[in-house]
């Protein structure tokens, strides 16, 4: 890709460090590194870091206090989040609370350059978007909003709820902007389980990168879109609508909406 960006690696064990800067050595990334919590916020306050991987469980604290600490320092940074500690919970809220990715460990090479990869994209459309929201450039954004009366999970993927009690889901246009061209779709089947925060589809790209996309809801799976099957380039040219990927039968959703997003509130805020 001849990039380099700046990354911030937040883990307590350095095998773990070790392994993941020589992963970035293989695409030109320039990494740095906190053993613990408090000395990651340190180095937030002395530099700027366009990605952080971070751990969940650390020895003085977690890493939700790193994402914290971005928020409260209003640090536009890019918060990969990752851990052994696998969990539905851990993934859900790392997307509700503003990471842009949940890897868990162990992950492979390529989950985590694609990870990366997005990470990296994400940042380049934010940059083009506060240019042109602050009047100093003519370049138009880059993704679409989803629509007022659906709910995301992050950056990921959208919720529609049917009048019938079922759920539509799809990706999200942002996320969609952050990888190359769809080149294959893998699906999964009708009544399968999905989980809130999981995986449930996984694209290929162009560029050979496979990217995984979790899920806004559990359920069971009662129609795959055929369409979307026979026409993978319908989740680019209509996301939000003709693209969509399954229809679920859900299992809680009147609990599971509270970790999703309402995309009305998206509205809002770019409006302010």
């Amino acid at each position: 890709m001849n990039q380099t960006s700046n990354i911030l690696v937040v883990d307590d064990e350095k095998v773990i460090i070790d392994g993941i800067i020589k992963i970035c050595s293989l695409e030109d990334y320039s990494i740095d590194f906190a053993m613990n919590t408090s000395a990651a916020i340190e180095k937030l306050s002395k530099n700027y870091y366009s990605i952080i991987v971070c751990d969940i469980m650390m020895p003085d604290g977690d890493g939700f206090q790193v994402l914290d600490a971005l928020k409260s320092k209003n640090i536009d940074t890019a918060l990969i989040m990752m851990t052994g500690y696998s969990t539905v919970e851990n993934a859900v809220n790392s997307l509700t609370r503003g990471a842009i990715d949940f890897i868990p460990k162990p992950f492979t090479v390529d989950e985590l350059l694609s990870s990366l990869y997005r990470a990296n994209k994400y940042q380049q459309i934010k940059k083009k978007q506060n240019s042109h929201s602050n009047g100093k450039s003519d370049i138009e954004l880059f993704y679409v909003e989803c629509p007022a009366r659906y709910y995301r999970l992050g950056y990921s993927s959208w919720l529609f709820e049917e009048k019938d009690g079922s759920v539509l889901v799809g990706a999200c246009d942002f996320f969609l902007a952050t990888i190359d061209s769809v080149a294959e779709i893998e699906f999964l089947n009708a009544e399968e389980q999905v989980m809130q925060g999981i995986s449930y589809l996984t694209i290929k790209t162009t560029d050979g990168r496979m990217h995984k996309i979790h899920s806004p809801v559990s359920g069971t799976i009662i129609e795959v879109n055929e369409n979307l099957k026979s026409n993978p380039a319908l989740i680019e040219k209509n996301p939000y609508f003709d693209g969509w990927i399954y229809r679920i039968i859900p299992r809680d959703l009147g609990y599971e909406i509270e970790n999703l997003i309402p995309c009305s509130s998206d509205r809002l805020q770019s409006n302010n």
